[in-house]
């Protein structure tokens, strides 16, 4: 897995009543009051500004332009949804592209070869040739179903999550109906991380929301690193046996 992915992806909420700046500031607070092992464990938060599609481009750039100045002064990094211009306008760090917006391999054009790029997927193949066009890490789900977005086909559970995760080699991010409670699943079944838009702009403290996720990512991915540990030292004592064996 990419250790400068985080864990955590933050997806901003700009449905009518929602304070998608408000909310980042929470979470860039919560994230930098968070302790050194939790920091450690689950990396830089990520914060991906996604505006509703009949949003301006304006609209857009002006929310780009303040978030991403927050992530600057915070050390978080800042990827904008669908509109990759306006993330090479403002700066962010990359982007990422679903299945109606530009094909992976242009959209990798657009933004460089430096840039991070990600990639919605809900099945293996497709989440392979979006790494074939340059993808640095998939978005997959919907893992449980929702009501941020609407249209969306029927959640994939861990298991689905698990079917793609098992097949590439690229960090992949749940999404949809995630919660800090489904968090340690998620990782079991393979993700890096988890990406949340209601889940904190819902609640009555993002901060506190988003600090709760946080501490069950880094106890959950502390518990998978444990188990790769123990996995990789039964592999290696197998691998051993015949050897033991053959010069008896």
């Amino acid at each position: 897995m990419d250790a400068t992915l985080g864990r955590l992806h933050l997806i901003t909420d700009a449905r009518p009543g929602r304070d998608p700046v408000g909310t980042v500031r929470a979470a860039l607070a919560a994230h930098a009051a968070a302790g050194d092992a939790v920091r450690a464990a689950t990396g830089p938060l990520v914060v991906q500004v996604r505006v509703e599609d009949d949003a301006t481009d304006l609209d857009a750039y002006q929310l780009a332009v303040r978030v991403r100045e927050l992530c600057a002064a915070a050390g978080a990094t800042c990827l904008i949804n669908d509109r990759l211009h306006v993330a090479l306008a403002v700066g962010a760090d990359g982007g990422h592209v679903g299945a109606l917006d530009l094909p992976v391999a242009a959209a990798r054009r657009v933004l460089g070869p430096g840039a991070i790029l990600g990639a919605t997927a809900r099945t293996s193949g497709v989440g392979r040739a979006a790494i074939a066009g340059g993808a640095s890490y998939l978005g997959v789900g919907p893992c449980y179903a929702t009501s941020t977005k609407d249209g969306l086909p029927s959640p994939l559970g861990p298991a689905g999550l698990a079917a793609v995760t098992g097949a590439v080699p690229v960090p992949v991010v749940a999404i949809a109906g995630v919660t800090a409670a489904r968090v340690a699943e998620l990782l079991a079944a393979g993700a890096h991380g988890v990406a949340v838009v209601g889940a904190v702009s819902g609640a009555a403290d993002p901060g506190r929301a988003v600090s709760e996720l946080l501490r069950e990512l880094a106890r959950a991915a502390v518990d998978h690193d444990q188990r790769d540990r123990d996995q990789h030292g039964r592999d290696r004592q197998d691998d051993a046996e015949p050897a033991r064996g053959g010069v008896r």
